[in-house]
């Protein structure tokens, strides 16, 4: 069988819609409201509120990007568009570790909630899995695997069906906790114990941004969504907007709803007393029934999720090897099918390697949410980047006030990266620079490209400064492990100032000519620029 196929144009509106939303709604629910009630007590709701309003920028991003150039894996192939090869090889990089160990941390969530009905998946008075419970995870994974192998439009159909159910437990679970309000427990200890500090830590380290960071598998699948110019941009707004109000809800229900005498001893504690916070409480408050219907969602929703990103990740992966720096049999996609099958065997070697060395959902948030706000950082320099090389491509969606939103927006994913701390950027940033060096040492080994190896140098290391200039910032800072010496708002300064630097660098020294390829272009897709040299006017 050929494997030199095309992708099939078989994902509506409403199936981008529900990969995004579906996408949003994994184990963050079921997790974050706890942690970030523990981290900000009721003042969470406004950590809820800044993830949404951050993503919905991004996202604005996205839609231009997404419907000017629909592309399989676009999120590693923009920046190889706009700055060369080695900007898709250290974006590649960090986002297949990010998406891959995304399933890893989906299975592992459904498995801790499944623990309520079979305590014998997960070691007494542990959150590391069985023997038993291992096999589960790895049961689910095989199943992800299989629903994505056969075609799009059965990964579609299945995702369709699940997501169904993931947006009726949280809104049953809104309604009921809803009834048992006590106000009180906004004020009686005080909205914002720890100050607007715990409300900045939330955002990352309380799961808020994990839970939001669904955006890119409607991106990764653009080659195979019908009219994508238009329906992209569509479903991430609706995917945005719709999570945000249900997330909002869900802390205010949580918050709301706990009994206020266990509040005695502050929120610092809540996480403990709720480590799986709406099954909790809802034995607290007598509500059995619903413990059903939770503990139900609680094995769907994230294995939902895991399923797109099982489908989403071979879309990375496939777009890393067609910036030219992975093996390219990664870029095949099978003819019948319409699937990149090398890049989804790959996927699923990654995410059962991710379950083996980690111990639960929490472990691996922190690290997760950092590495994706970073490959997502890049969307807002790429689109300014294609503005200025390549004015002539056709638009469907256009950002209007990109000026103030792009450099806006990466501050933001600045911050939010920031706020993951010391002890999360200190290697995970590093990794990226030590990347960047093994490239530069195996640059023979690299293959030919159409940009030259000086070039891309050039136009790659405003990236090597921001990596360094951030973790400097983190040392001295006061999230995660920092040293503290830079006080309240310093650090904010800090990370505001790196990221303009970097920002207006990155668009500066974006390639002179931009190489846009052809290689997926169906007959219902209307670009005015395809496969051509854009030189830039002087």
């Amino acid at each position: 069988m050929s494997n030199k196929g095309k992708f099939k144009r078989e994902i509506s509106l409403m199936d981008l819609t529900f990969i995004g939303f579906g996408s949003m709604f994994g184990s963050g629910w079921l997790f974050a409201a706890s942690h970030v009630a523990g981290i900000a007590g009721p003042a969470g709701i406004i950590s809820w509120v800044i993830g949404g309003v951050s993503i919905l920028l991004l996202g604005l991003v996205y839609c231009e990007l997404g419907a000017s150039l629909p592309r399989a894996g676009g999120i590693v192939r923009y920046p190889a568009y706009t700055h060369g090869p080695i900007l898709g090889y250290l974006l590649g990089f960090i986002t297949l570790i990010a998406f891959s160990s995304l399933i890893a941390i989906e299975v592992e969530a459904a498995r801790q909630y499944a623990a309520a009905w079979w305590p014998s998946l997960t070691k007494e008075n542990s959150t590391l899995p069985t023997l038993s419970g291992w096999l589960l995870q790895f049961g689910l994974i095989v199943a992800f695997f299989l629903l994505n192998y056969w075609s799009v439009k059965v990964f579609a159909k299945s995702n369709f069906i699940i997501t169904i159910f993931k947006f009726f437990v949280p809104a049953l679970t809104i309604v009921v906790l809803l009834i048992h309000l006590h106000g009180d427990n906004f004020s009686s200890v005080g909205f914002a114990p720890f100050g607007f500090s715990g409300v900045q830590a939330a955002i990352s380290a309380g799961g808020v941004i994990f839970a939001y960071l669904g955006l890119t598998p409607i991106v990764s699948v653009a080659s195979e969504a019908k009219n994508p110019q238009r329906t992209i941009p569509i479903a991430l707004i609706l995917s945005v907007i719709s999570s945000t109000i249900v997330y909002v809800l869900l802390q205010v229900a949580f918050i709301g709803s706990i009994p206020t005498d266990m509040l005695g001893q502050g929120w610092a504690n809540i996480s403990h007393e709720f480590s799986l916070p709406f099954k909790d409480i809802s034995v607290i408050l007598g509500l059995g029934w619903m413990v059903y219907f939770i503990v139900s969602d609680a094995i769907i929703s994230p294995s939902g999720t895991g399923n797109i990103y099982m489908s989403a990740t071979p879309r990375v992966v496939y777009g890393w090897a067609k910036s030219g720096t992975l093996f390219q049999i990664f870029s095949k996609v099978d003819a019948k099918s319409g699937i990149p099958r090398p890049a989804l065997w790959l996927t699923f070697v990654f995410s059962i390697f991710w379950t083996l060395p980690f111990p639960s959902w929490e472990a691996l948030i922190n690290v997760v949410s950092a590495a994706l706000v970073l490959s997502y950082a890049i969307a807002p320099i790429t689109t300014a980047a294609l503005r200025k090389r390549v004015p002539e491509l056709d638009r469907p969606f256009w950002v209007k006030g990109m000026s103030i939103i792009g450099p806006l927006s990466f501050i933001v994913a600045s911050l939010i990266v920031y706020w993951s701390g010391w002890k999360t950027l200190s290697w995970l940033l590093s990794s990226q620079v030590l990347m960047f060096i093994i490239y530069l040492f195996f640059k023979k080994r690299v293959p030919t490209s159409q940009v030259s190896f000086t070039q891309q140098i050039k136009s790659s290391l405003w990236l090597i400064f921001y990596y360094v200039a951030l973790m400097i910032v983190s040392y001295f800072g006061m999230f995660g492990g920092g040293k503290g010496v830079l006080i309240y708002s310093t650090d904010l300064v800090g990370v505001t100032i790196v990221s303009l630097i970097s920002y207006y660098w990155a668009v500066h020294t974006a390639l002179p000519v931009v190489h846009l390829d052809d290689d997926e272009i169906q007959d219902n897709d209307h670009l005015k620029i395809s496969n051509i040299d854009i030189p830039v006017s002087k």
